[in-house]
């Protein structure tokens, strides 16, 4: 046979097209060409793949050799093509068989002895590979990402010889098995740390429940991040889908997964000096940002005054739709980003607005500027916006009191099962029909809310919201229709939205 076709993936975004990569050898000069819009990386694999293929003791055919990369509009970058290469060479050249070749799919680079080495975004082309149902060839040091897959048929293996002596059925190299995992999110972060603030502690829960977005003010040492950073431990926990969606996310960025955290939901927590392209990713071969690494988990902006305004703003879509695109020139890449924005801001520049010893030396226009760097309309996306109280120092020696992060996650996900029953989705995500139909207020509370929109000047999505959060609490306290307490304490929380 002088014509070889062999599967392997591209990667795009969270997506792994199918690549099939033709071999052909004909009768002229001994060359090897690559078509198929192959950048600088995969040119380069022809003289990997030569190296691989001597040096394991097989015979580089010395004929004209086309390799065609389909479909040729799909741009192909990096080194995750060689293994497929090499495969194709040697069955157009007769010495691998091929009789079950086309329920393969081979994805590794070439190390010039013929080791395989790990490539990025393994565990997006292992789902694509699963749902084609046909079996993956790749690196071992990739093996750890596939453990996560259910019902795939994933082979790992070291060397080239390893994989044409299990094509040509000689040694067959073992099945990779799929691992228990741990579902346990238990860590060192326990709500039992947090002292007081119990006003805090509720809006924690609430947002926890219905997957609400969340502004925490207060002068500096309240608890604010302590508060964040236990916020995962109360969230329900991650569905294995949800866990797929993150982990593969993680694996186009190159980063470890483990089989021991990665049913935990992400927290990511970017510095105020982060640029937007680190928030929502970018680059020529686009990349996700921290957004997307935070999908299924939270999004911790601390001291969010301080980040550049226009970095603040390249989150108001993605906080709507749940995904970001990002264009160049040449290519689209899509990354999902549902992801639930923590943050957290002194109230003045000097962080002392409202202490009662009179600290606080800021003037009304000093306080406004600066609270002015987050716009309205970010503001307007942000559910809930509560303040986080200094506490009197004679009650610092006191000991920690309230619920565990065990108890507190039980109400939550008793809450947030009460919202997939009823409508599929979280609170949060309630569409505008699905809105009118579950979150319907008596005559008085309509007038109520009509009430606090006009005199607090808030818009319609501010009004969605509000109904929103009433859903919320009105799920905790285990209430069938949405109360006047429940729609009081949603419009508590706009904190933000009145005057100084």
């Amino acid at each position: 046979m002088s014509l070889a076709v062999v599967y392997s993936r591209a990667s795009q975004g969270i997506h792994a097209p199918l690549v099939s990569v033709e071999v052909h050898l004909s009768n002229g000069l001994p060359s090897l060409s690559i078509v198929g819009l192959a950048d600088t990386e995969v040119r380069e694999s022809k003289d990997r793949v030569r190296s691989a293929i001597l040096n394991s003791r097989f015979d580089f055919p010395a004929r004209r050799i086309t390799i065609n990369l389909a479909p040729a509009d799909l741009p192909k970058q990096g080194a995750r093509f060689d293994l497929a290469i090499a495969i194709g060479i040697l069955v157009a050249s007769g010495q691998v068989e091929a009789i079950e070749l086309t329920n393969y799919e081979f994805i590794g680079e070439l190390a010039l002895t013929g080791e395989l080495r790990s490539v990025m975004a393994v565990l997006p082309t292992a789902l694509a590979t699963r749902d084609a149902q046909r079996k993956l060839v790749l690196p071992c040091c990739n093996e750890n990402e596939v453990h996560l897959i259910r019902d795939g048929h994933h082979f790992p293996a070291n060397h080239l010889l390893d994989v044409c002596a299990h094509l040509n059925q000689s040694k067959p190299i073992s099945a990779s098995i799929q691992q228990e995992t741990n579902n346990n999110a238990a860590g060192s972060d326990d709500m039992t740390d947090i002292k007081l603030q119990h006003h805090a502690r509720r809006a924690l829960e609430i947002a926890a429940a219905g997957n609400h977005s969340l502004l925490m003010i207060g002068p500096p040492g309240t608890g604010k991040t302590m508060l964040a950073r236990r916020l995962p431990g109360i969230l329900p926990q991650m569905t294995e889908d949800e866990a797929l969606e993150s982990a593969a996310v993680r694996s186009i960025t190159g980063q470890d997964i483990s089989t021991d955290n990665w049913l935990q939901r992400p927290f990511r927590a970017p510095h105020h000096t982060a640029s937007a392209v680190a928030l929502v990713g970018g680059g020529s071969q686009p990349r996700p940002g921290e957004i997307s690494l935070a999908h299924h988990g939270v999004l911790f902006l601390d001291e969010l005054a301080e980040f550049d305004r226009r970095v603040l703003e390249v989150l108001r879509e993605p906080l709507e739709s749940g995904n970001i695109i990002i264009s160049r020139a040449a290519r689209q890449a899509e990354f999902p980003a549902r992801f639930q924005l923590v943050a957290a801001m002194n109230p003045c520049p000097c962080g002392y607005h409202g202490d009662p010893e009179g600290r606080c030396r800021c003037s009304r226009d000093q306080v406004l500027r600066y609270r002015s760097k987050i716009s309205g309309p970010l503001l307007d996306r942000i559910d809930m916006h509560i303040e986080v109280p200094k506490l009197q120092p004679s009650r610092l020696h006191e000991q920690p009191q309230g619920e565990s992060s065990e108890i507190i996650q039980l109400r939550v996900e008793h809450a947030r099962q009460r919202q997939l029953d009823r409508a599929g989705c979280p609170n949060q995500l309630l569409s505008n029909q699905q809105l009118e139909r579950y979150c319907s207020l008596a005559k008085r509370d309509s007038h109520l809310l009509e009430q606090a929109i006009e005199r607090l000047g808030l818009s319609a999505r501010a009004w969605h919201r509000i109904l929103k959060l009433a859903r919320t609490i009105a799920d905790i306290d285990d209430s069938q229709d949405i109360q006047t307490q429940h729609l009081q304490e949603a419009i508590g929380y706009r904190r933000l939205d009145r005057a100084l």
